[in-house]
């Protein structure tokens, strides 16, 4: 079944500055027989396009950046319009283990979950794992790991995610699972293995700044719709697959 699934199943990464590392990371996606390969390169200063494309990689280049939500949206509209049955994202610098792959897209390609996240409570630093529990109090979200970039999508929750909805989002996680919630998908925590990054930095966790932005976007974001989902529940299930 799985085998048969990579055959429709496209891979997004969206990237920013990466070719340090992401002809290793394009490789080891190509071992696995996935439909196509897309890179969505965030307006990067570097040779990352052109690593990408030597290695076989579609590309579509931005050329003002989007950030990393809006990098991998484009992304998945792309593969919508190609007619993928299943998506995978995952990062481009590397954290993420292709070789996961499979198994998370197990649950999908079985009709047992529409979303299937790839999660590893143990990465990150103190400040994130605070920010995680502050933004589950605030949501009432019960997912593990709320912010990975690592998931499978299928062709039901592609439609939600590629919406002019999910547009008005400026991250990929409280507010697109809530998102996804909201409209009844069937979400599985699945756990996985990341590995510490070996180039660049994390895009939000790095400046106070920024950081505090993103606190008070999230938390203010995972408020309300905690308080519309209780108003207007829809079916959730979300279940856990230890790595």
């Amino acid at each position: 079944m799985v085998a048969q699934a990579l055959h429709k199943t496209a891979v997004v990464i969206p990237a920013l500055n990466e070719s340090a590392v992401i002809a290793g990371v394009i490789k080891r996606i190509s071992k696995l027989g996935v439909g196509e390969i897309i890179l969505v390169d965030d307006a990067s200063t570097d040779t990352t396009c052109l690593i990408a494309e030597a290695e076989g990689a579609t590309v579509i280049k931005l050329f003002e950046p989007l950030g990393a939500w809006g990098a991998t949206q484009t992304g998945l509209r792309y593969a919508v319009r190609k007619g993928f049955r299943f998506v995978v994202t995952l990062d481009a610098d590397g954290q993420h283990n292709p070789d996961d792959i499979p198994r998370l897209l197990d649950p999908v390609a079985t009709g047992c979950a529409n979303v299937v996240i790839g999660s590893c409570t143990e990465r990150g630093s103190r400040m994130r794992k605070v920010a995680w529990r502050w933004i589950k109090n605030a949501s009432g979200v019960r997912l593990e790991d709320i912010t990975s970039g690592f998931r499978v999508y299928d062709r039901l929750a592609l439609r939600r995610v590629a919406s002019w909805k999910a547009t008005l989002l400026d991250y990929q996680d409280i507010g697109v699972i809530l998102l996804l919630q909201r409209t009844g998908m069937v979400i599985q925590d699945v756990g996985v293995t990341m590995t510490e990054r070996v180039n660049g930095k994390s895009r939000i966790f790095h400046n106070w700044g920024i950081v505090t932005y993103y606190m008070a976007h999230t938390l203010l974001l995972g408020f309300c719709k905690r308080i519309e989902i209780r108003r207007n529940p829809s079916p959730v299930v979300i279940s856990r697959v230890k790595p």
